[in-house]
């Protein structure tokens, strides 16, 4: 009996430390899209330097592992001419700061390939794979 009034003494005594972690809020990641547009003196790709082309397989190479790891919950673009067309990147960070600061390491943004505008984004529908 002396056992289970010290058990009894214990669980009261942890109860309010254990509501306490329980009711601390999960900040959940929130989802951002930023959007590309090839620069505009780059809209002829013929002019394009080996380090322009560099800098956008590398764009394409951290999307990649940026969505392996869970980030990046989808990339793409339109399939137009550079002068029309502009790509997007939906992911998730946890402030507004990490997520501009995700969009202007972009290799692509930093080499100035292509212009990016960031914004918080919700994503209301998407179709079961």
């Amino acid at each position: 009996m002396k056992h289970f009034a010290h058990a009894v003494l214990i669980a009261a005594l942890l109860t309010p430390v254990a509501q306490a972690q329980e009711a601390k809020p999960v900040t959940k990641a929130q989802q951002y899209v930023y959007m590309l547009r090839v620069a505009p003196s780059l809209h002829d790709q013929s002019k394009w330097t080996e380090k322009q082309m560099a800098a956008t397989t590398a764009h394409f190479e951290r999307l990649k592992k940026a969505t392996e790891a869970g980030q990046v919950i989808l990339a793409g673009r339109t399939t137009e001419d550079l002068d029309k067309t502009f790509g997007m990147v939906v992911f998730e960070a946890d402030s507004p700061a990490a997520a501009k600061a995700f969009m202007e390491a972009d290799p692509a943004v930093m080499a100035g390939v292509m212009i990016a505008t960031i914004h918080p984004y919700a994503i209301a529908l998407q179709r079961k794979p």
